[in-house]
């Protein structure tokens, strides 16, 4: 395959960026994407070029830091599927490919595709997890957990913290990021003691990190490459909303 790609390049967060040209030739159609990518970087590099800085880790679709808006959609055009684990055989010989970093603005450009996520970071920071000592692990079914709420917060915790949603939803909102991080624990045993105070923290975190509200606009859910369901957002706003009212509860 040979394909045209126009590429956003960008210094720095301080430098404006701009769309340059590439040639990537002679790409299998079984390579990923990010291995296309890096053929053109090995172009690069050997033509005394600035390679193209993009962010990746595992490219198992499981860490999340594969971030680019290709062709305008968050991940590509693949559903359910992350940058890492799209192939190229999803485009055809002689296409044209624009490739972005993700644009919101919680998500500062740091340099060409690479963005600064870290507000999701601080998010979870904010009550993500579960402090409560419950001594050594209990057995397995020491702590009966109905399979409903069991797959729901499986579901949940499928999110990979990448920020497509951000990215793809026209308020730049991370509602559903945090209601995934929210539900997964307050769905379960162990994270009832702390539901309602986490709720609160991280609702409130999300909303200092300038990121927009949401409306359900539903584009959060088609670009997340594990397709998770806005029907968590509803389920953190109500959990949101009994929190507010409950007495006693701290909002810091």
């Amino acid at each position: 395959m040979n394909l045209t790609l126009r590429v956003w390049r960008q210094p720095g967060p301080s430098v404006p960026g701009r769309l340059e040209r590439y040639e990537a030739a002679d790409i299998s159609p079984d390579m990923s994407f990010l291995e296309m990518l890096d053929v053109v970087n090995e172009q690069l590099a050997v033509a005394g070029q600035e390679p193209i800085a993009f962010d990746h880790d595992c490219r198992e679709g499981i860490c999340g830091m594969c971030s680019l808006m290709i062709n305008g959609v968050a991940h590509g055009p693949m559903k359910g599927t992350a940058t890492c684990q799209l192939h190229m055989r999803s485009f055809t010989d002689g296409d044209e490919i624009l490739i972005e970093p993700f644009r919101a603005g919680a998500f500062p450009v740091l340099r060409d595709l690479c963005v600064d996520r870290t507000a999701l970071d601080r998010v979870i920071q904010a009550g993500g997890f579960i402090s409560a000592r419950t001594g050594a692990a209990p057995d397995g079914n020491a702590t009966p957990v109905a399979k409903v709420d069991a797959d729901r917060a499986m579901d949940a915790a499928a999110c990979i913290g990448c920020g497509a949603c951000v990215a793809a939803c026209p308020n730049g909102s991370a509602s559903l990021f945090t209601a995934a991080k929210v539900s997964h624990l307050g769905l379960l045993p162990q994270g009832q003691p702390e539901r309602l105070r986490r709720v609160l923290r991280m609702v409130d975190q999300m909303d200092q990190e300038g990121f927009g509200g949401c409306t359900l606009y539903g584009e959060c859910m088609e670009a997340c490459p594990k397709e998770i369901s806005i029907d968590f957002i509803t389920r953190m706003n109500g959990d949101y909303l009994r929190a507010s009212l409950s007495a006693g509860e701290p909002r810091t």
